[in-house]
Order: structure tokens, then sequence, then C-alpha cells
């Protein structure tokens, strides 16, 4: 055989025997912590001589490939007689009396099974076992079959004929791939100044398999950095596949303009980009299921079609190109770019795909990880985030409106939740109606009760007994939304450990219970653990032992600063002295204005970022109103991307006037915006950018006090001067830009402030 391919039974069969549509918005999210519960409960139950998760392996050639088939068998009985029973275990929420024939791709795993036991022990025909066990009940219901080896055989060999064409497709695809990979090269003249040395470590990290912590200042190229080295590791062998995750659109955007630009070098890769359901979806309703939606209807008939069209004739995969060849199709854009992404050699997506536990991507196997980079672009923002993925929370209105709302119809759900709302009144009590609770430990009555609303509820989203469904005042489905909260923490109860903290709050007249995690860096590490390498760069990496120990480095992995390439000489740096501190911010409201003007005097594009929309609203008007002359615009909040798009286009370099732009610290454009050359020439930011003093803040502060380590610096300044160093860096993009950075705020002349600032920022002027 000329090539070889492996896959597991499950991907083989999934792909060949799926069929039908989408079903409603709902799936029991549940089902995969239930089912190994389940199946462990069944194997316990096993008589000596029997034997359970059996690894199976085959090989079965066709056409010019070698398929090798590989899986474990959940079960392998043994008969008083001494025939054999293959037994396939599956947990469902679906009613068993309806359950006449079981599932064809349950069978079919089934089937491949009893095909490598019958060869391998030379069995005339064998008996196949289907065990279906209702999640909510643990009752049982067995299907069973019995076939000869022809007819395995036949159903084998028919399998794999069918898997054969999209195998062929994708071997034919890798052999140029390769070529090309080896081929390729670096996409322009020379290397910037540090350029190389960034790609190299790059490039050893991916060999010797460690993570690489890197600080680069913006304009080096870091897209290319990393993606040039990790390609011409997989030409080598050294890897088959990357992520490049982003937490912002724009990112995204910078990614695909750079593989763009090694696709123009023929080389042959196959890269796509996932964008949020709600962006992409074409039914106006949102609702997804085959009555509602004819994208959904039948898509698992037309998926595989699909996917093989896309793949054979496009290489980058953008959203537009993902909507016109799922029109074409008629399948669901967003599950299509989901199905397609598992065949792609590189995907750009948000961080979500694979740190967040709720939407990583599941089908991932452990062999695929092992031979895939992480490329993490603004990697500062992994923190925050990864604690936004790791904890959970639930208010109590929706427990009591779920309560009145099935008293009637279904009365185990609404007692369910009647359960979860009386601990939320006790809770209320323990908060005094106003203040807050806290523990180290979340209340061990809570999981359970959580438990049974989550079956209770989960049974009446399968089989709803009421006609209507619950809606919110913003026409949300309040079931499904709790149920999905529910889950969230129960998943979180899994997790959580010393790096936790409970905490109840009153809110506006509710009950507010979270799981709050202080410390993401252990599961972070656990989420990215099986990939092969992992590459975290940024322009504000600073410093790096903080981030090296909230993201999670280990002793082997590496830490790199790179120097910037351009001169001192292209940033002319003021620090304004002026405190805008809360209390102060009223009388900062005219040196800052007059700072303003003074900056836009010399014709040109400039942004100004602040602390706060409120405190950007107060500067503006006060602007506007003594410098009428000046042209402004301001960032608004909750703003489309047709709106963003419009503020960023308004920044030309060939402007008549004077633009000034007001825009918030962290926000949409003081990340990952690219303003090169004359398209801005000065930037001022307006404070430290230390997060709003708050509970969770301060909860930081204290444990990482606890942990001998400075708690409001890793609480408050490390992510606030993060912002600072984000924002300045828009203005510098090339060799030949210059312009003016204004810090505004006396603190930027002291300590640790100072300290923090980038080296080609600190021979600044102090402006009285």
């Amino acid at each position: 055989m000329d090539h070889t391919v492996t896959l597991s039974v499950r991907t083989l069969v999934e792909y060949v025997f799926r069929s039908g549509s989408i079903e409603p918005g709902f799936h029991g999210t549940s089902s995969m912590v239930e089912g190994t519960r389940i199946h462990q409960k069944i194997q316990k139950q096993y008589k000596e001589g029997d034997r359970k998760e059996v690894y199976l392996k085959t090989e079965i050639p066709y056409g010019s490939l070698l398929y090798i088939v590989d899986g474990r068998c959940d079960g392998l009985l043994i008969s008083e007689d001494g025939s054999l029973t293959v037994e396939e275990i599956k947990s469902t929420s679906g009613l068993l009396d309806m359950l006449e024939e079981g599932h064809e791709v349950h069978w079919a795993q089934a089937l491949m099974y009893a095909y490598m036991v019958s060869l391998e022990q030379e069995l005339s025909s064998i008996q196949v076992k289907l065990t279906y066990v209702h999640r909510a009940t643990d009752e049982q219901k067995s299907l069973y079959r019995t076939l000869s080896l022809d007819e395995l055989i036949s159903f084998a060999n028919d399998t794999v004929a069918r898997y054969a064409p999209y195998a062929e497709m994708m071997v034919r695809h890798d052999a140029k791939k390769e070529q090309s990979l080896r081929e390729l090269q670096f996409p322009f003249p020379s290397y910037r100044k540090g350029q190389r040395h960034f790609a190299g470590a790059v490039y050893k990290s991916i060999v010797e398999k460690v993570s690489l912590f890197a600080q680069a200042p913006t304009g080096i190229g870091k897209t290319m950095s990393t993606l040039f080295p990790v390609l011409k590791a997989m030409g080598e062998g050294q890897a088959k596949g990357l992520f490049y995750l982003t937490a912002k659109t724009v990112t995204r955007f910078a990614a695909q303009e750079a593989i763009s630009l090694l696709l123009a070098q023929e080389l042959q890769l196959h890269v796509i980009t996932l964008t949020a359901k709600e962006k992409t979806c074409f039914h106006d309703e949102g609702i997804c299921g085959k009555d509602s939606c004819p994208y959904a209807d039948g898509y698992y008939d037309r998926i595989n079609d699909a996917v093989m069209d896309l793949l054979e004739h496009e290489t980058l995969m953008s959203r537009d190109t993902l909507a016109l060849y799922a029109h074409k199709h008629k399948v669901c854009p967003f599950e299509f770019s989901l199905d397609a992404a598992y065949a792609c050699d590189a995907v750009i997506c948000d961080y979500n795909y694979i740190y967040d536990p709720r939407i990583s991507l599941k089908r991932l196997t452990e062999e695929r990880k092992r031979e895939t980079v992480l490329l993490v672009d603004e990697a500062h923002n992994l923190v925050d985030r990864g604690r936004e993925m790791f904890s959970a929370s639930l208010l109590k209105a929706p427990f009591l409106e779920i309560q009145r709302q099935y008293k009637e119809v279904n009365r185990n759900l609404s007692a369910a939740a009647k359960s979860v709302n009386a601990f939320f009144i006790s809770l209320r009590k323990i908060c005094n109606d106003e203040g807050q609770g806290q523990w180290t430990s979340f209340p061990e009555e809570l999981p359970a009760l959580l438990e049974t609303f989550s079956l209770e509820a989960e049974q009446e989203l399968i089989h709803p007994s009421a006609s209507i469904v619950p809606l919110n005042g913003e026409g949300e489905n309040v079931l499904l939304d709790t149920y999905f909260a529910v889950q969230g923490m129960l998943r979180t109860f899994k997790t959580y450990d010393e790096r936790y903290i409970t905490y109840a709050e009153v809110r506006r007249g509710d009950v507010y219970l979270k799981l709050f995690n202080l410390d993401p860096s252990y599961l972070l590490r656990q989420m990215s653990k099986s990939f092969r390498s992992q590459i975290l760069f940024s322009a504000t990496l600073s410093p790096l032992s903080y981030y090296r120990d909230m993201i999670g480095a280990v002793e082997e992995d590496y830490s790199l600063t790179v120097s910037s390439p351009f001169q001192k000489e292209q940033w002319e740096v003021t620090v304004l002295p002026v405190s805008t501190r809360y209390h102060d911010r009223e009388a900062s409201l005219i040196p800052l204005t007059q700072a303003l003007n003074q900056m836009v005097s010399k014709k040109g594009n400039y942004l100004v970022f602040f602390p706060s929309y409120l405190y950007l609203q107060n500067v503006y008007q006060v602007f506007t109103e003594n410098y009428p002359e000046v042209r402004t615009l301001m960032q608004d909040t909750g703003m489309s991307e047709q709106a963003r798009e419009s503020f960023l286009a308004a920044f030309s370099p060939d402007n008549d006037e004077t633009l000034l732009g007001f825009a918030v610290l962290g926000g949409i454009f003081s990340e990952g915006v690219d303003l090169p050359g004359d398209r801005l020439n000065g930037v001022m930011v307006v404070g430290v950018g230390l997060p709003q003093l708050g509970l969770e803040r301060n909860l930081l502060r204290q444990y990482f006090n606890a942990r001998d380590k400075n708690g409001f610096d890793y609480a408050y300044v490390y992510p606030g001067m993060c912002k600072v160093l984000q924002a300045g860096g828009r203005l510098i993009r090339s060799e030949t830009d210059t312009g003016i950075i204004v810090l505004a705020d006396d603190r930027f002349l002291q300590s640790p402030y100072m300290h923090l600032l980038p080296e080609e920022w600190r021979d600044y002027l102090i402006r009285s």
C-alpha cells in the first residue's frame, strides 16, 4: 500500500453513518459525564471472565490505501457455552420505549468492534449487544443481533469504501502540503531587527515540546514571526497542525492576512477561521432545529458533501467563503465551520475553542493534540479570560420564575426549582439583604440540589410538558438559559480547589452567587498540556514573571524578551503630572482638555484613551465646548462591526483637517488596531489603567498577599499598565513612523508604574 490512514472506530462510523437534522437548540451537556458514570456502573456488573474497555485494532486495505482502525470496546462478555458477545453501552435522555431498533451510528460502532473481535479470534459468528441506559432513572434496555463473519467483513469493507473518497482527497492534499511547506520561503526580503531571533525561539520550542512566553514589541511582525517557524516545523515533521488563538476579531484578520501572504507562494494549506454563531447564522430568528430552520433540516445528510467540496476547492476559508458553501449545500454555517475545522491544518479562532471547557472542540483527539502547536496572540488577555472561563455564577430569580411557571404542568421540575430557590433565600439572610458573603469552599448542600434540578430540566427540555415556552423580559428561554448556567456551575464544582473562593451578593433585590476562580494558571495548563507546544506572545507580557505565574508556566518553558526594532527618536514622550484618581477627575478636566489641544496643534490624526466611558464623556464635553474647531469622534458603547470600521476608516493619512478620537482604555480600539504612518500621529493615555475598585479585585489582592506576592500589583497594577502599553503601542508600527505620546497621570513618575514603561518611552519630558 502507498499510504496508511489511521483513524478511530468512532471517527469512521460517525463520518459514514451520521444522518438527519440538527436537533432543536438544546443538547444534554451533562451526557458525557453521565455517560462515563453509566458505563462504569454497568461494567461493575460484569462477571468473572468478562472484559471491559478492550483495546482493538485492525487493518483494512482498500484501493491504494491501508486503513488502520482502532478503538476500545465497552464490553466483551463470555457466556456459559464459551461464546462471545460484544457490548456497546450508550446513555440517553430519550424514552426507552421509543427505542425499538437503536441508532444507526451506535450499531455501526458495535458492529465494527464485533468485526475486529471475530477476525482476531477466528469466530464464524458473534452476538452484538447494544445497551441503552436512561440518564435520569438508570433504566436499561438492550437490543441484540447475531452476525456471521462474512456479514461483518462485508459491513467493514462497505464502511471503509464509503469513507475512502474523503481519505483519498486528504492524502492527496497532504502530499502537496508537505512539498509546499518544505519549499516555503520567508515572505519578506529581510527580517526586522529581533525577528529572526524570535522565529528561531519559536522553532526551538516546538522541537523541544515546551512552551514559549515571548514579549515582542509592537511592529516587529509577531504574527509572521510565529506562523512561519511553525509551518517550517510542520514541513520537517515536527508538527502536523496549528491553532492561531486570539481574543479579538481584529487580530484574527491580521492572522488571515499573514497566511494569505504565504499562500501566495503556492503554499497548500487548509486554513479556516471560526466565527461566533450569532454572527454567522442565516436564520433571522436564530432558532435551531429542522422545524424552524432549513439549514438544520437534514444537515447530516449533506454535510460530508459540503466539507468535501470546500476542502477540494479552497485554502483560506474565511467567514464569507464558508457562507458561500453553506448556502450552496444548504447547511448551517456555524456547524459547518466546526465540522470543517477538524479536517483543516490551521484554525484561526477565539481562545474559547481550546481553553474553555464549555466550548472547546470536543472531538480533537489526544493524538492530534500531540501534533498541534498553539499560537496564543495578545496572550496578556488570557489571564482574565481564563478566570472568566473557569468561574461560574447563578441568580435566584430564574429559579423562582421556573418554580411558578411549571407548578401545574411539571411538579417535579417546579419542586426542584423551589429547593434551589429556598437555598438562595437562606443565602440572602447570610448577606443581610445588602452585604456580601464569602467562603473558601462552596456550600456543600448546593451541588445535590443543582444535580436534581439539572435532571428534571433536561427531561422537560427533551420532552416538553407545556405547549408554551417560558420567556423572560428579553424573550429568552428561562429554562434553557438556567439549565446551561447550572451545568456551568456543576462543571466548576469538579475543578473547585484552593484557587477558588465563593461569594454571594444582593444585587438590585436579587441574590447572586459566584464560584470565582482567583488563579487560572492550573486549569489553563491542564487544558493545554496535551498539545505539542504553546507559543504565548504579546507586546505587553510585562513583567514576564507575572504572566508565567498566571498562565501556568513550568520550569522547562522558555521566556524571551525581544528588543524594539525602532529607535527612541521615533517617539516624543511627555508625562503630564495631573491626578486622574476618581476623586480628582473633576479638577482634571481643564488641564486635560488644554493638553489635548496642545497635542493636536500640529495637523494630524490623534487618539486619547480614558479609564472609563463616563470620564471620556466629561472630557469630550469640555473639549468640544472650548475647541469646537477640532474635528472629533467618540467611541460609543455597544458599537456594531460596521460602526467600528467607520470609526477606524476616519483615520485617513490624507485628512484635510485634524482628527481627535476619544476611546476607552482596554476597549476595542486600544488593542490589535493597526494605524500605520500618518493614520495616527499621536496618542494620549489618561490614567494608569487600574481596574475599578471592587469586590473581585480585592479578593484577588487578598489571595495573592496571602501567598507572599504583591497582591495590589497582581490585582491592579499589572493589568492596568498592560492597557496603557497596549494603547500606546498603536502609535509606532514601522521604521518610518514617528509620533507623540502623552502619559497623563502623576503616577507615571512613581514606582512601580515608571519601571513598567518600555525602555523606549523612558526618555520622557515632564509637562508642567
